[in-house]
């Protein structure tokens, strides 16, 4: 049980939508979600293709445990080939959209090909259309969720859709659910825009059954209680969020500022976690409205936040005074310390603006601070931004880069690019903080060395969600070891990256992590699921999983030298903080890492690697 053993192929050159079973014997290899879909788009498409082609396939997948009973069973995730990296892609949404999928009776969906004209996929359990969708196409996420609603007279409907960045090429464009979770980064929503789908609508009423439902509530109980009591995920997240890092990375000397130069940001309290909760503004009422959880969840990071009335972003916005998805950590950084604005509610409205038009905040924010420092430079000019002054710490620059970015208008059209082309563009590729093409999120990795190699070896580009050494190296889960430190690294980054492939494969949310490991998984796992899933069967998977990532990407064109970081980062030591004159040693770190993971001097998996994995 835990899957339905159902997908759904889609068509979109000719129109059809056929069921097929699940391969199990994948599912046996892979588990689901994540992992089960990589395998799929690595058999089914040639790794070299243009992401943007109708020859990439794009695949909704949850895991055997999305819609359980389980903590944090929301997860589903949107698989593909990204164009801004041209690596694999897998970002992962939590929300009420990815439970309903499972609902309804499908573990999958594989779309292909490409629309004559726009559409959208209706999928009611069993009964599925696709229908016309030219009066969504120019409409935002948020539009487009209100219309469909409408239109199905129903609401519950649950609703994942591009907005118009993902329509008119934004290489960072996100696929966004109920509002304001997103499937956010390399690029899925563009991959989407460019085959004329605008969303999926799904209504499901077949519910998720596993193998053995008494053990499988008794180990769910023992666990969500495990989550309650952790400080984590009992405290910390649900009062403040993500946002709970902002100043602790701040003040250990790990938070990227103006374009990675500094690794502190004066204005970081401004934009916290603890500011949020803070009266302020013409109404004096704090950013913050409320917690939310995505369904299932014991935890309920989420924020549900509001602009102050008399703030300028909102004066002709009247729309934006009521409340809806606030700043996560990582969205924070970006649109603040990036770029080195302390406005709280114009970050608020720019992270509305990705929201609404779909797009990736990391990405925009990262690309706006190299903008910015070749706008100091004077490479750029007011007559390239239309007279916008894009100087470090203006709002009202950020604001304006956000609507043109979520329209891909004017100088948006631009910084739509990355700012790994961004950068190529006005002849310094210097000034770009990615890796593998996408930007690098809110940890300097000359404070917090793991990450460093987390970054420089992430399949997906730089990620921090792929191994979160900042459990260890910060917070000192599961146990504490040295952030400024390489020794043993190499060893913590591939456990990590390990675990949270199989992680990322259940249907379960990564934030559990903080109080869970792997042995809290597998009972669950196991009683949902058919077969027999011990914790190194588990373990396991998440390796193979790992490697099998690598080679999509080594057939796409990749090579152990991709796997590097920013000279800046390698060069110029930190000028503040407790990292003070570091740079990063990923020199030291990457050889041994290589050794770890059964790969050859140049990062290609040896033949015994693959064969023991079953690769």
């Amino acid at each position: 049980m835990g899957w339905h053993k159902k997908i759904l192929r889609v068509n979109l050159t000719n129109g059809s939508c056929q069921a097929e079973p699940l391969n199990m014997e994948w599912a046996a290899e892979y588990l689901g979600q994540r992992g089960l879909a990589t395998k799929y788009l690595l058999e089914e498409i040639d790794p070299k293709i243009d992401p943007l082609s109708p020859d990439n396939k794009l695949i909704f997948a949850t895991g055997p445990l999305t819609g359980t009973a389980a903590s944090t069973s929301a997860r589903y995730s949107v698989i593909t080939k990204g164009p801004l990296t041209g690596a694999i892609a897998c970002s992962n949404s939590g929300g009420y959209f990815g439970a309903e999928l499972k609902f309804a009776g499908w573990d999958m969906i594989i779309f292909e090909g490409k629309a004559a004209a726009p559409v959208y996929l209706y999928v009611n359990d069993d009964e599925v259309e696709l229908l016309p969708a030219a009066d969504l196409w120019g409409k935002s996420v948020w539009e487009t969720d209100e219309i469909l609603h409408k239109r199905h007279q129903d609401p519950l409907l649950r609703v994942s859709a591009i907005g118009v960045s993902g329509e008119q090429g934004v290489l960072y464009a996100c696929i966004v659910n109920d509002l304001h979770r997103a499937a956010g980064r390399s690029g899925v929503g563009t991959v989407m825009g460019s085959k004329n789908l605008k969303a999926i609508a799904v209504r499901g009423g077949k519910g998720v059954r596993v193998k053995d439902p008494a053990r499988f509530m008794k180990a769910v109980g023992e666990k969500k209680q495990i989550l309650a009591e952790n400080a984590v995920t009992g405290q910390g997240l649900p009062t403040y969020g993500t946002q709970v890092l902002m100043n602790v990375i701040n003040e250990v000397g790990a938070l990227p500022t103006h374009n990675a130069r500094d690794v502190q940001f004066n204005g970081a309290s401004d934009i916290s976690g603890e500011a949020m909760h803070q009266p302020r503004g013409k109404e004096n009422k704090p950013n913050l409205v409320t917690n939310q959880a995505c369904f299932g969840c014991t935890i309920a990071c989420g924020r549900i936040s509001r602009i102050d009335k008399g703030h300028y972003t909102v004066t002709n916005r009247p729309g934006y005074w009521g409340a809806s998805g606030g700043l996560e950590y990582e969205a924070a950084w970006a649109l603040g310390a990036a770029t080195g604005v302390n406005d709280l509610d114009a970050l608020t409205f720019a992270n509305f603006i990705c929201n609404e038009q779909g797009y990736d905040p990391i990405t925009f924010g990262s690309t706006l601070g190299a903008a910015m420092e070749l706008y100091e430079m004077g490479v750029i000019t007011d007559a390239d931004t239309g007279g916008v002054a894009l100087k470090f710490g203006s709002a009202e620059a950020l604001t304006k880069m956000a609507e043109q970015v979520g329209k891909g208008e004017e100088f948006g059209k631009i910084l739509g690019l990355g700012s790994k082309r961004m950068c190529e563009k006005y002849g310094h590729p210097e000034l770009s903080m990615t890796v593998k093409g996408q930007e690098f999120p809110a940890y300097d990795p000359r404070g917090i060395q793991g990450m460093g190699l987390t970054y420089a070896t992430s399949n997906r580009g730089a990620c921090h969600l792929r191994s979160y050494t900042v459990a260890s190296e910060i917070l000192g889960i599961p146990e504490k070891t040295d952030p400024l430190a390489t020794e043993g690294k190499a060893g913590l980054v591939k456990a990590f990256q390990d675990a949270t492939a199989a992680v990322d494969s259940t249907g379960l949310c990564l934030f559990t992590t903080f109080a869970w490991s792997l042995d809290d998984f597998q009972p669950q796992v196991d009683a949902a699921c058919d077969g027999d899933w011990s914790l190194e069967r588990l373990s396991e998977v998440g390796e193979r999983i790992w490697n099998m990532e690598r080679q999509f990407n080594l057939a796409a064109g990749f090579t152990g030298k991709d796997d590097t970081l920013p000279k800046r980062l390698r060069k110029d030591a930190a000028k503040t903080g407790p990292a003070l004159g570091k740079v990063n040693g990923l020199k030291e770190m990457l050889p041994e890492y290589y050794q770890l993971r059964g790969w050859d001097e140049g990062g290609v998996p040896t033949a015994e690697t693959l064969q023991r994995l079953g690769l």
